[in-house]
């Protein structure tokens, strides 16, 4: 049974793709209803996060797109922006921004260009920011990305943080792509309060039956519905058949670079062209490889 706490965020979160314009600005109208849409599937929203091109996005720019969402109107209770930055007065900012506008944590990168750094290091990056931001309300779910990143965050290091910022240093969402390391984390971690999230929806049931919060999981942009779906449903006959079911329309999108093909697929299916568009250094899926992607997809559904 998860322990995750009353009021804290769980269950399934969507690193949300950001939508850009031909000239390659964002776009917040696409943003916004893609955030609506999102949410009404049941999937929370972890923007800013590694599919959302994050770290091809200004800080400006990220405050922008917040804002636009608030005025929206949507919830920010539902929001976990992403907020790490190799700067820590970005990473202070975009904190701050994010406490202040009532999200309900925030996913932090520790300062990631450089790598091979101690774990006293990342904790005064860390603590820097805690103390900067200096507000009760701010609740920071570590961000664990090694195979991006480079940088990974130990298991004593967040022991530390947790005797260090009882409360603030609140989860974590690992996508390090071992099991044995978010077990670990689950049984270390957990029954004292602290969510572990899975990086991606494949070890969802395994998540929640070692007491898991959820998953922050790409895959939330485009299969939202079932993959919330066995959130609810995993204490129920046939929770195996349906994790089953999303690893198979993962592995499809796992086939091709993962961001450009999310977007294709939002491209197709709301017949929007520019849906597809990738900022550089990243490409978009050429016309052979999206008429590709469709079909699979067909064959699943």
């Amino acid at each position: 049974m998860s322990t995750a706490a009353p009021g804290r965020p769980q269950g399934v979160y969507s690193p949300v793709l950001t939508p850009f314009n031909a000239d390659l600005s964002p776009s917040a109208p696409r943003f916004v209803e893609h955030c609506r849409a999102l949410l009404g599937q049941g999937a929370g929203l972890a923007i800013f996060g590694t599919n959302s091109e994050a770290n091809s996005l200004t800080v400006a720019e990220k405050r922008g797109l917040l804002d636009a969402l608030l005025e929206a109107g949507l919830p920010a209770g539902r929001m976990m922006p992403g907020t790490g930055a190799c700067a820590l007065p970005d990473a202070v900012e975009l904190t701050r921004h994010a406490v202040q506008a009532g999200c309900g944590g925030v996913l932090m990168l520790p300062p990631f260009y450089y790598k091979g750094v101690s774990d006293e290091g990342l904790f005064r990056a860390f603590a820097h920011v805690i103390e900067q931001v200096a507000d009760e309300r701010l609740r920071i779910y570590l961000y664990h990305i090694p195979p991006v990143s480079g940088v990974p965050i130990s298991l004593a290091l967040i022991e530390r943080l947790l005797r260090e910022f009882p409360g603030i240093v609140a989860g974590v969402k690992d996508s390090s792509g071992d099991w044995a390391n978010t077990a670990a984390m689950l049984r270390d971690f957990q029954p004292r309060g602290f969510d572990v999230f899975a990086g991606t929806e494949t070890v969802l049931l395994d998540t929640l039956r070692a007491g898991g919060a959820g998953c922050i999981t790409a895959t939330g942009n485009v299969n939202a519905g079932p993959i919330v779906e066995l959130y609810r449903r995993w204490r129920e006959d046939g929770a195996d058949d349906r994790q089953r079911a999303l690893n198979e329309t993962r592995a499809v999108f796992q086939s091709y670079p993962m961001i450009p093909a999310m977007k294709a697929a939002i491209a197709q299916r709301r017949g929007d062209p520019e849906w597809a568009v990738v900022r550089p250094p990243l490409v978009e899926l050429n016309k052979t490889q999206a008429a590709q992607l469709a079909q699979r997809l067909a064959a699943l559904s």
